[in-house]
């Protein structure tokens, strides 16, 4: 078991960047496979990025592929989303989360993911 705590967030104008980070306590982070989420008003929690237990593969969300890179530091124990290019649709509560079974990449979904943090609001202004 992991626990999670995403900083990062913020008010960002449309165009602009914002790097999230997710540090993740426990040994085993290791070989947890790593994914960011995100939750816009009135809309349900969605995939956003994707990262395999060795960092060897990433995923992406076809709304974000681009624009947003997904990356981690298994020395910290972290995790990070570099946001580019922002758009005002980009505006939700980001969250991270992790799965022990990092052999499963085909399945990115909100079910599939063990653990979450509490999340982190991203806004980016028109």
């Amino acid at each position: 078991q992991v626990q999670l705590v995403e900083s990062g967030g913020g008010l960002v104008q449309a165009g602009g960047s914002l790097r999230l980070s997710c540090a993740a306590s426990g040994r085993t982070f290791t070989m947890y496979r790593m994914g960011w989420f995100r939750q816009a008003p009135g809309k349900e929690r969605e995939f956003v990025a994707g990262i395999s237990w060795n960092g060897g593969s990433t995923y992406y969300a076809d709304s974000v592929k681009g624009r947003f890179t997904i990356s981690k530091d298994n020395a910290e124990n972290t995790v990070y989303l570099q946001m580019n290019s922002l758009k005002p649709e980009d505006t939700a509560v980001y969250y991270c989360a992790a799965d022990r079974r990092g052999d499963r990449n085909w399945l990115w979904e909100v079910s599939a993911m063990d653990y979450w943090g509490k999340g982190t609001l991203v806004t980016v202004s028109s």
